[in-house]
């Protein structure tokens, strides 16, 4: 496009993998717990060469259960999830923690990265732990996250859990990278039901009610229930096997509609679905760890549901395929920035338009147009 050089990080780049490189993927298969920090500091900053580490580790990835648990700010999401990891290392499992902060508007990273958390599982080797940035993704899921699972699950570990900051409806973005959603809900707060009625709802393959021993809290768990059954109801349609509702493609993409399937029901093949998991209300008080094994429990039991079902063939189907969509806009972005800059930058776009000289659409179809002509080259 113009031959003139440009920020080569503006430019995607082939998954290549560097000597260098190779011998960190090596290392973290072997069990390096340094190789595993150094592979997801390499993935969160997106430095050169991250491409080929996560491209290396894809096919040695499949086997961890994926857990992500969600629910608004305050309902004990930090607590829960150190109680979980440490009834998954009573029972043997390892387990990596992806804890999903807010992003600091002056750094980009996680604000919350430096608290203590994770206090029942210090010193343990087989809990790695991890804080990271949203990046200001909705649902406070970034590609990042997806990629540290992806390096989580090839070191070994049994089980991954996503803590996610807790967006309200936006965090439709953890069913992307989970196999299983655990939405957490504080009793007495109406505010919280509310939120679910408005879109969570359809995310949860589990609702809990922590902090059940405030008041207020058996009223919460009648709530959930009488929503889970309605979404038998009016909302069946959204809930095609495993997370199998419609989401809306990507603004730019027109406002259609797609399903979330790919074509297959959300199920199996020729139009065969697989059966529905309805999901459990349970309650815990996380402080105390008091309903934490029969979480664990609900927890296998999905897994279980996936498996038998073949759901989970089509929810790695959909995940796979959201991923090569998201990858392959970040790309053609990257391509047409390194346009815009070399024609002057935005400002100066902006300016010839407020000028009437051009306007928005002959300018983006100018831009976009040496992209669509390598395309088309390549296919001839």
């Amino acid at each position: 496009m113009g031959g003139t050089e440009r920020d080569a990080s503006a430019t995607p780049r082939s998954p290549e993998l560097s000597d260098g490189d190779a011998a960190l993927v090596e290392d973290l298969l072997a069990g390096s717990h340094r190789a595993l920090a150094r592979v997801i500091t390499r993935i969160e900053d997106r430095a050169a060469g991250y491409r080929g580490i996560v491209a290396a580790l894809h096919e040695h990835t499949g086997d961890a259960d994926v857990i992500g648990v969600t629910g608004a700010p305050g309902a004990g999401k930090s607590t829960l999830v150190d109680k979980l990891a440490a009834a998954y290392r009573e029972r043997g499992d390892t387990v990596g923690v992806v804890a999903v902060d807010p992003s600091s508007p002056y750094t980009g990273g996680a604000v919350l990265g430096d608290r203590i958390r994770m206090a029942s599982n210090v010193g343990d080797m087989d809990v790695f732990f991890r804080s990271m940035s949203a990046r200001g993704q909705l649902g406070g899921l970034s590609m990042a996250t997806a990629d540290a699972v992806k390096a989580l699950d090839a070191f070994g570990k049994d089980v991954v859990i996503i803590e996610t900051v807790g967006a309200g409806q936006n965090e439709v973005d953890v069913v992307r990278t989970a196999d299983t959603v655990a939405v957490l809900v504080q009793p007495g707060s109406g505010d919280d039901v509310q939120t679910l009625k408005a879109g969570i709802l359809e995310i949860g393959d589990v609702f809990v009610v922590n902090k059940a021993d405030m008041d207020g809290a058996e009223r919460t768990l009648a709530e959930l229930e009488e929503m889970v059954h309605r979404r038998e109801g009016p909302t069946k349609g959204l809930d095609g096997g495993h997370h199998g509702f419609e989401v809306p493609e990507h603004p730019d993409d027109g406002g259609e509609e797609r399903d979330s399937g790919d074509g297959d029901g959300g199920g199996g093949d020729d139009g065969d679905e697989p059966p529905e998991w309805t999901p459990e209300v349970l309650r815990t008080v996380a402080n105390t760890g008091e309903g934490v094994g029969e979480l664990i429990e609900t927890f296998d039991a999905h897994a279980t549901h996936l498996r038998e079902s073949g759901a989970i063939e089509a929810t790695k189907r959909r995940r796979y395929a959201e991923e090569i969509r998201t990858l392959i806009r970040s790309d053609v972005g990257a391509l047409a920035t390194a346009e815009i800059e070399r024609r002057g930058g935005i400002e100066a776009l902006a300016d010839s338009v407020r000028r009437r000289e051009t306007d928005p659409y002959s300018l983006a179809a100018e831009i976009v147009e040496p992209i669509a002509e390598c395309v088309d080259s390549d296919a001839t």
